[in-house]
């Protein structure tokens, strides 16, 4: 079992060296790079004005964070749900690494390393380089809902990266397999090993005619193969 955690942060600006300070972080738990429903959440009082250019993107304002707590009195917290040694996850990882590095040097705690950093924009450009691939743009290209994704939000932003970053590493199709249904039928469904519930696909009868016609047209398909060994090792 491999814990890491994927994680996201809103800032007053774009540069932590300009006074630029985190005004929220969330992040979420993965195990086998799969999301278990374990999140960390919290708004953050920056202790400075936030300006208007990063108001209209993530929606906050100062008055959002009269109550909330200034970033040392949550570090602690939130490093130990970050872990020692686990692999952090994030979009344009180098962005956030350096605001969350600068908060923790304030603090006097040690940085983020960064041969922990996973950053899933360098793997998007590497599979679909010359494209968009913003988180929108990606989760546009792998039809994830964006309904709920009115202006950034950390939390929001960790649940859909957590979805793009499973397309991005295959994880949709690990476990996946062939069942048999009661009246016969060919079912494709996915044996979580996180306690999720798998979400079967029924194969109806004419997808199986068409597969099996295709497979009569292959030169000696592995799954005709297969099925003769098996055959032959009940005989």
């Amino acid at each position: 079992m491999i814990r890491s955690v994927l994680f996201d942060t809103e800032t007053t600006g774009l540069d932590p060296r300009d006074g630029h300070r985190v005004i929220e972080v969330a992040a979420l738990e993965l195990i086998n790079d799969l999301p278990t429903g374990v999140t960390f959440h919290r708004l953050i009082h920056p202790e400075r004005d936030i300006p208007e250019d990063a108001s209209r993107i993530h929606g906050m304002t100062l008055e959002h964070l009269k109550d909330a707590k200034v970033f040392k009195l949550i570090a602690e917290e939130m490093l130990a749900f970050m872990g020692a040694d686990e692999m952090l996850v994030a979009h344009n990882a180098p962005f956030d690494f350096r605001f969350l590095n600068a908060e923790l040097t304030l603090c006097g705690l040690p940085a983020l390393g960064a041969h922990r950093m996973v950053d899933t924009l360098a793997m998007a450009k590497l599979r679909f380089p010359g494209m968009p691939n913003s988180l929108d743009a990606l989760c546009r290209r792998f039809a994830i809902d964006l309904s709920e994704r009115t202006s950034h939000n950390a939390l929001l932003d960790c649940k859909l990266l957590a979805e793009v970053y499973v397309e991005l590493t295959g994880g949709r199709q690990r476990g996946l397999s062939l069942a048999v249904d009661e009246s016969g039928g060919q079912i494709a469904q996915y044996e979580a090993k996180d306690g999720r519930v798998s979400r079967p696909i029924l194969v109806g009868a004419e997808e199986a005619e068409r597969h099996a016609a295709f497979i009569q047209r292959l030169k000696n398909p592995i799954w005709l193969k297969d099925a003769e060994a098996e055959t032959a090792a009940v005989a």
